[in-house]
């Protein structure tokens, strides 16, 4: 019957070992703990971009307000974007999703294990170096999107550009190179018996950003390279009066800013897609359609990049194109939408915190989407562009939406993690706030937007008429980071003294909740088998298998208690598993490369010892891949994962 015939119990298999205390944490190769440095790195960035958000609202909750200078201004909302786009939200993404991915599908580890750690390493010196800005003559203050020619050396003069260049490519170089290890190990790397058609949806949301990210964060990383040797070498790309385009630079940057969009929200879909079916006792409804409008919406994510850059003059016939296409993409977002709201009528809902998050996110998704639908209007667009319209429906679809969905996915998949459950009540106390102060920062933004109010502006006269909505935006502000605090005291005392968590405390239907909670780290004793889109369920209700037509809420189990997985092993029925080697050389060569990057920056200033600076990184680099290739020879007689 279902979904395997031996799946991971307590007993250890042999060969198993990992490092213990920090050296463990440097030097790991494991996808699990490398998706909790994700988690941990990018809540950390957020926060910090939080903070910045929370400055800029003390500086606008009253007219004329100096509490910040306008340079000082400037850098907060650059580094607020930045950070939040690249630092918060992608990661927190990529880190459900690396320590999820892998056991959804049955398998050991990442595809790339190795990859994986420089992933990692190179994110969180990509975020690093980007604040060291901060330290060293100013931070970037030229908005996230960094447009030509304000970039150019003689509007942009401190090394605040250039930091956003590197720390941006490093963190692109991360997602490409996580992306490939994503694609490979979904197509490659799962149970026998997964089809493509039978991949929970969030992992079929994980390949789906993977493809996306591989075709856009390639344009943005040449984009910057050109930036680059058009402030230090002399290059003219984008100055327009030496004959380059700066619009070219807003063409770029907007081919992998738009789909950047769908890289954030598309995984928290994938969230979505899990969590209500558990806490509704019903399978997704229209599982097809829910899957395969993600492919379409990732596709024409690719169509309508310029739909930002109405207001640049494109002309009628490009205006029609990207307004069409624009509109058209609502199309398979409402129908996800349609199917989620199916998935609960009529089903046994539980209202634990992961399902109000995930109602939360459909019902703020849908005002940030029909805003969008607005916006995607070339004559509505251009009256509205640059004003605090735009920023109240960036946020009501990455805050409300996006944010909303990885807490749903954080209070899902937090037992299966820490092996312990976050506290129920207080993380239900935490939504409420966070839902209503979320709605008093941002919804005011409309009105103050409707009424001429443009982003990007350090302070206001009082007669603007402003000032309300300004004030209910700042309050609603300080009540979210309370909401912020709130989480941040139930992680830290529930991974102390939670309740211990269950392997299957939801009563799952996917591969996760089969082994124990967390996980062993070679996730699987023996590699499980899949009959179908539930597994899990089938080898608890096999009266319910899809096979038998049968489709509703289980009365009760008839296979018994899962808590400890399946059936235990004894050591002896086991084959050893050989995970990949730990290893400091992922480490070793992020360092070279940071060190190379400093180099670069500071080439055109300080000549001989930048050029040392990017010596010394190169021999860092290879160092760090002799090393790599020395234990890769270790572990390639084995096929471990």
């Amino acid at each position: 019957m279902a979904i395997a015939e031996r799946t991971a119990g307590t007993v250890s298999p042999p060969s198993v070992s990992v490092r213990p205390g920090w050296a463990g944490w440097l030097s790991t190769t494991d996808h699990k703990r490398i998706g909790i440095m994700y988690l941990v790195s990018a809540f950390v960035f957020f926060l910090i971009g939080g903070i910045e958000a929370l400055l800029m609202r003390i500086q606008l909750g009253v007219p004329d307000n100096t509490f910040l200078t306008p340079d000082v201004y400037n850098q907060m909302f650059t580094m607020h974007g930045t950070t939040m786009i690249f630092l918060g939200l992608m990661p927190l993404n990529v880190g459900l999703g690396n320590y999820i991915v892998p056991l959804m599908i049955g398998a050991r580890d990442m595809a790339f294990p190795r990859l994986n750690a420089l992933s990692i390493w190179l994110f969180i010196f990509g975020g690093l170096m980007l604040y060291v800005s901060f330290f060293v003559g100013g931070a970037p203050n030229v908005g996230w999107f960094a447009y030509a020619p304000l970039t150019q050396k003689q509007f942009a003069p401190t090394a605040g550009v250039d930091y956003w260049i590197i720390g941006i490519g490093l963190t692109g170089v991360a997602s490409i190179a996580g992306a490939l290890n994503f694609i490979v190990t979904i197509l490659n790397m799962r149970a026998p018996g997964m089809t493509l058609n039978r991949m929970p949806l969030f992992v079929w949301m994980q390949l789906v950003v993977a493809f996306i990210l591989i075709f856009a964060f390639p344009v943005l990383t040449v984009a910057t390279i050109q930036l680059l040797f058009d402030r230090h070498f002399g290059t003219r790309f984008f100055l327009p009066n030496l004959g380059g385009d700066a619009v070219l630079w807003q063409h770029l940057f907007w081919f992998f800013g738009h789909p950047e969009v769908y890289i954030l929200i598309l995984p928290t879909m994938g969230i979505i897609s899990e969590v209500l079916p558990t806490f509704s006792r019903k399978p997704i409804f229209g599982y097809a359609f829910v899957a395969y409008s993600g492919v379409a919406i990732g596709f024409l994510g690719f169509l309508v990049w310029a739909h930002h850059m109405f207001a640049v003059g494109l002309g009628p016939l490009a205006n029609a194109f990207f307004g069409a296409a624009s509109f058209l993409i609502a199309v398979p977002t409402g129908v996800k939408i349609f199917n989620w709201l199916a998935t609960m009528w009529q089903g046994s809902l539980n209202l634990t915190t992961s399902m109000l998050y995930a109602i939360g996110f459909i019902s703020m998704f849908i005002i940030g989407g029909i805003s969008g639908i607005t916006l995607a209007s070339p004559p509505i667009n251009v009256q509205q562009t640059d004003s605090y319209y735009v920023v109240a429906h960036m946020h009501y679809v990455l805050f409300g939406g996006a944010i909303q969905g990885i807490f749903a996915g954080v209070f899902y998949w937090f037992p299966k993690m820490t092996g312990r459950m976050l506290n129920e009540r207080l993380g239900k106390w935490q939504f409420w706030l966070m839902l209503i102060s979320f709605n008093l920062t941002f919804f005011p933004m409309h009105l103050s937007g409707n009424e001429g109010m443009p982003r990007r502006i350090y302070t206001y006269e009082a007669e603007m008429g402003w000032n309300l909505w300004n004030l209910i935006s700042t309050i609603g502000a300080l009540l979210l980071a309370v909401a912020f605090l709130l989480f941040l005291w139930n992680v830290l005392t529930s991974i102390r003294r939670g309740p211990i968590a269950p392997a299957d405390p939801w009563d799952g239907a996917t591969l996760e909740w089969a082994v124990s909670s967390p996980p062993p780290v070679y996730n699987f004793a023996v590699t499980p088998r899949v009959r179908s889109r539930r597994p899990l369920w089938d080898k608890k209700y096999p009266h319910l298998h899809e096979a038998n037509g049968s489709h509703g809420a289980p009365a009760g189990r008839l296979a018994g208690p899962l808590d400890d997985g399946f059936e235990p092993e004894t050591s002896a029925a086991m084959e050893p598993i050989h995970l990949p080697s730990p290893t400091y050389a992922p480490l070793i060569v992020s360092v070279g490369i940071m060190i190379l990057g400093f180099g670069i920056i500071y080439l055109g200033d300080f000549g001989l010892i930048a050029a040392s600076a990017m010596l010394v990184g190169l021999l860092i680099m290879a160092t760090g891949i002799l090393s790599w290739v020395r234990i890769s020879h270790v572990d390639s007689p084995y096929q471990a994962h």
